[in-house]
C-alpha cells in the first residue's frame, strides 16, 4: 500500500491523529509504502488503542 500524505483529501484536519504522522514525523517527501504485514499489524495496533489508526482518504 503507498500512502501519498499530497493526494489525502483529510490532510491537514486528519494528520494529528494518523498512524503515518505518528510513525514518520516528519513525513518524508509525502509518501510512506507500507507492505500486507506491516498495515495488518498498524490495524491490530489501532485496535487495541496503541497507535492511532491511518486516516488516509484517497480524492476518488
Amino acid at each position: 500500500m503507498m500512502i501519498d500524505c499530497d493526494t489525502c483529501t483529510v490532510r491537514g484536519a486528519a494528520c494529528g491523529d494518523c498512524i503515518v504522522t505518528f510513525l514518520t514525523i516528519p513525513v518524508p517527501a509525502g509518501q510512506v509504502d507500507l507492505d500486507e504485514a506491516e498495515q495488518t499489524a498498524i490495524g491490530v495496533l489501532a485496535e487495541s488503542g496503541l497507535v492511532p489508526p491511518l486516516r488516509l482518504v484517497r480524492a476518488c
